[in-house]
C-alpha cells in the first residue's frame, strides 16, 4: 500500500492506484474550503448560541437528533453542495463528462455515548462495497471544523487483500432506502436497522488515522475497511464524505477486486455527472442495480 501526499498525478493513473489499496492525501484547496464553511454556516444555524463543538454540553440527545433530522438533509440537499463539489473535482483534475459524484453527506461523532445511533450512527469497521457500492467507486472524506486523531476516522488497510466473514448478503441498498433509511432519527440511544457487520473477530491495529486540516481530504477505494473512531475527546467530529465513480471504469469493470461482498441492489442510480448533474446512462444503472453479489466467503 501507497500514500501519495499532495500528489500532482493525473485522474487515470491515481483511480488505478487507489483500485490497488493507495490512498491520495490532499491539501485544502479554494473548493474545498467554501464546502466547509458552507457546512460550518448551516450547523451555526441550527445551534444558535451554542458552541458546535460542544452540543452535547448543552443539548439532550433527543433534541440534538432533532436538529440533525433538519441539518443534515439540509446540506445534502443545498445547491452550493454540489456547485462546490463540481469545483472541487475539477481542481482536482477529474473529467467532469466522466466522473459522477454522489450528494455529500454531513457526518457527526460526539464523544462518548452521547449520540451513536441512527442520524448520527458511529460506523462499525466496514467497506463501502458491504453496501451494494461499486468496486470502481472512490471516497473523499475532510473534516469541518479542527480535528484531532480521538475524533477522526481509521482506515484498516491490512484488510485490503483479506477477505472477511460478513453479513452483506442480507443487504439490499433498495430495500435500505425504502425501509430504513429515512426513520434515522427515530434510533437515539440505540439502532436497530440491518446492517452488514464482520461475523468474525477483526484486528483493528495497525490502523492510520489521518488528521487533515479544515479542507484538507484523502481518497481511498470502497473496498477499504474503514470505522468511525470512539470519540475520546471532548469535541464533536463534523466531516463530509461524497463518492465518485468514472464512466470508463464502469463500462469496463474496472476497479478494485471483491473479496467478499455478496450484497444486492446498488447505489449507481445516486450518482451524478460533474458536468451537468445528470444521473448515469439508464443502461448502466441497470446493469449494476441487477447484479447480485457473488461472492460467497468458505470456511
Amino acid at each position: 500500500m501507497n500514500i501519495f501526499v499532495d500528489s500532482k498525478m493525473g485522474d487515470d493513473m491515481r483511480r488505478r492506484e487507489l483500485y490497488r489499496g493507495s490512498i491520495f492525501v490532499r491539501f485544502p484547496v479554494p473548493a474545498a474550503l467554501r464546502l466547509c464553511r458552507l457546512a460550518q454556516e448551516l450547523i451555526e444555524e441550527a445551534f444558535p448560541g451554542v458552541d458546535p463543538l460542544r452540543v452535547h454540553e448543552n443539548l439532550t440527545a433527543e433534541s440534538c437528533a432533532g436538529v440533525l433530522a433538519a441539518l443534515k438533509p439540509k446540506f445534502i440537499h443545498h445547491p452550493r453542495a454540489k456547485q462546490y463539489i463540481q469545483e472541487l473535482l475539477a481542481e482536482a483534475g477529474c473529467d467532469l463528462e466522466a466522473t459522477f459524484f454522489d450528494v455529500p453527506r454531513l457526518r457527526t461523532a460526539y464523544p462518548g455515548d452521547y449520540l451513536k445511533s441512527g442520524i448520527a450512527y458511529a460506523f462499525h469497521p466496514h467497506r463501502d462495497t458491504w453496501y451494494s457500492a461499486p468496486f470502481s467507486q472512490i471516497n473523499w472524506w475532510m473534516p469541518v471544523y479542527e480535528l484531532n486523531s480521538e475524533n477522526c476516522m481509521a482506515l484498516h488497510p491490512h484488510y485490503f487483500d483479506r477477505a472477511v466473514r460478513n453479513g452483506s448478503g442480507g443487504y439490499n441498498y433498495q430495500k435500505w432506502n425504502e425501509e430504513s433509511r429515512f426513520n434515522a432519527a427515530k434510533h437515539v440511544h440505540t439502532d436497530t436497522r440491518v446492517q452488514p457487520h464482520a461475523e468474525e473477530p477483526l484486528d483493528l491495529d495497525p490502523q492510520i488515522r489521518f488528521v487533515c486540516e479544515v479542507g484538507g481530504a484523502f481518497m481511498f477505494s470502497a473496498a477499504q475497511l474503514h470505522s468511525t473512531v470512539p470519540n475520546t475527546s471532548n469535541v464533536i467530529r463534523y466531516s463530509i464524505d461524497f463518492r465518485t465513480v468514472h464512466l470508463d471504469d464502469l463500462l469496463s469493470e474496472t476497479g478494485s477486486p471483491n473479496l467478499d461482498s455478496a450484497c444486492t441492489g446498488s447505489t449507481i442510480g445516486d450518482y451524478l455527472r460533474g458536468s451537468d448533474f445528470s444521473h448515469l446512462p439508464e443502461t448502466v444503472i441497470a446493469r449494476y442495480r441487477d447484479r447480485a453479489g457473488a461472492v460467497e466467503l468458505v470456511s
